[in-house]
């Protein structure tokens, strides 16, 4: 910018000047321009120093008081938090100066029964082509697909699903449970699936007080309703995202009327008195001919005990829901649910010390699923650690397949016996 103004005011003065004077004059007249804009260009540099300087010291001070830059995005996040649930698992990031768990999973707080009654990968030798072995259906069709590689149940013809189980007319939902499934929505025409608490085939006209109603789960939100209205509560996890083809974890929680259901890892229904009572479970997806709709991965569990009344009684909390990637030591997110639970009793226990002890079923070989309980158990022992426990009250190890709880011959059973036991010592 000086080059450019120099030489400006140097030419107005020449012509503003009568012409007799000297020459002398206008070279020195150049000169005291020149050095007045130097002047001014050195003074304004010297400003923008001392105010990046101020900015550094201000920050390093507010962090030495426990201070956070970070105040208005914490603000900011904690609209998103939970109405009335104090489990401290939000968004937000912890300031810089603070000893709390950074944690990126939002309004997850999501806890599995610890009692598997029925459970479904599909799998790997259910045959491509056929009906899914472990269901029953009610109308429509469905079979078993393929994706990526993985058995997934593929809903055709609007296909309506229920668990094939030898009670099925009875009531085979405990006053406390939960229910998680992956469901797959197409980038084009991803449409919606429907959930029913209620087993269409086998329970239909059999119970006074059945949920009539039903969850509607579309690729960025959940509805629970009935045709003529909606339980407040009911929101979507981003209705204008641009997304792609992609897989949801979707997790529901029951317990004595209180009702929780997630998509991924943000709970989206939270709904504190929940009209009718649950008795089964009915799965369906909208009847479209192009793209065809996919689930995998579906689970119902019975509830169980508190974390510290495990602790109490029986010295140790067994986890199943704890998940990892197939063969491998990789946490999934749904996984956050019970580690922040233990994460919380540990913070408010400071006496309370574990040891993080993986299992396995008994699919595979001895020697591989040893070596993959012991990475499982570090797995999680490291994330407590990442989220502020202290080292020294954790330790971790892995068992295998020594120690079922269960019998390794059906899919409930495999899966009681995968688990993390975390035992007190």
């Amino acid at each position: 910018m000086k080059r450019y103004l120099i030489p400006l005011l140097f030419t107005f003065f020449v012509f503003a000047i009568p012409q007799n004077v000297e020459a002398q004059f206008l070279k020195k007249l150049q000169k005291s321009v020149e050095d007045k804009f130097e002047r001014e260009a050195e003074n304004r540099s010297e400003r923008r120093t001392d105010n990046a300087i101020d900015k550094f010291f201000d920050k390093v001070e507010n962090t030495i008081d426990g201070k956070s830059n970070k105040k208005d995005k914490k603000t900011n996040s904690s609209d998103n938090s939970d109405n009335g649930d104090s489990s401290n698992n939000g968004t937000d990031e912890t300031s810089e100066g603070s000893k709390g768990p950074n944690v990126v999973w939002s309004k997850f707080d999501f806890i599995p029964g610890d009692q598997v009654i029925f459970e479904d990968g599909p799998a790997a030798d259910e045959e491509n082509g056929e009906f899914p072995s472990r269901w029953d259906l009610h109308k429509g069709n469905a079979e078993i697909g393929e994706v990526d590689e993985d058995p997934a149940i593929m809903f055709l013809q609007g296909g309506h699903i229920v668990p094939y189980l030898k009670d099925s007319d009875k009531d085979y939902l405990p006053d406390v449970f939960t229910i998680e499934f992956d469901i797959y929505f197409k980038k084009e025409s991803p449409g919606r699936y429907w959930i029913y608490f209620l087993d269409q085939k086998n329970q239909w006209n059999k119970f006074d007080n059945p949920v009539r109603d039903n969850l509607e789960i579309y690729v960025n939100g959940i509805e629970f309703s009935d045709s003529n209205k909606h339980y407040p509560g009911t929101e979507g996890l981003n209705w204008n995202e641009n997304y792609e083809g992609k897989w949801r974890h979707i997790s529901i929680a029951y317990t004595k009327g209180k009702f929780k259901a997630y998509m991924d890892d943000t709970r989206l229904i939270n709904i504190p008195h929940l009209k009718g009572n649950p008795v089964g479970l009915t799965i369906s997806a909208e009847n479209n001919t192009i793209n065809q709709k996919y689930l995998k991965n579906i689970r119902i569990a019975k509830g169980g005990v508190k974390y510290y009344d495990r602790v109490l009684s029986e010295g140790k909390i067994i986890v199943n829901g704890i998940k990892f990637d197939v063969n491998k030591a990789t946490l999934k997110p749904e996984s956050m649910g019970p580690i922040n639970k233990i994460y919380q009793l540990m913070e408010k226990n400071p006496d309370i010390n574990f040891s993080v002890e993986g299992h396995t079923d008994a699919d595979g070989g001895d020697d591989a699923n040893l070596k993959l309980s012991k990475a499982r158990g570090k797995t999680v022992m490291d994330k407590l650690i990442s989220m502020g426990i202290s080292p020294d009250r954790l330790k971790s190890t892995g068992f295998g397949e020594s120690k079922p709880l269960d019998n390794n011959s059906t899919p409930e059973g495999k899966a009681n016996n995968r688990r993390v036991e975390f035992v007190k010592f």
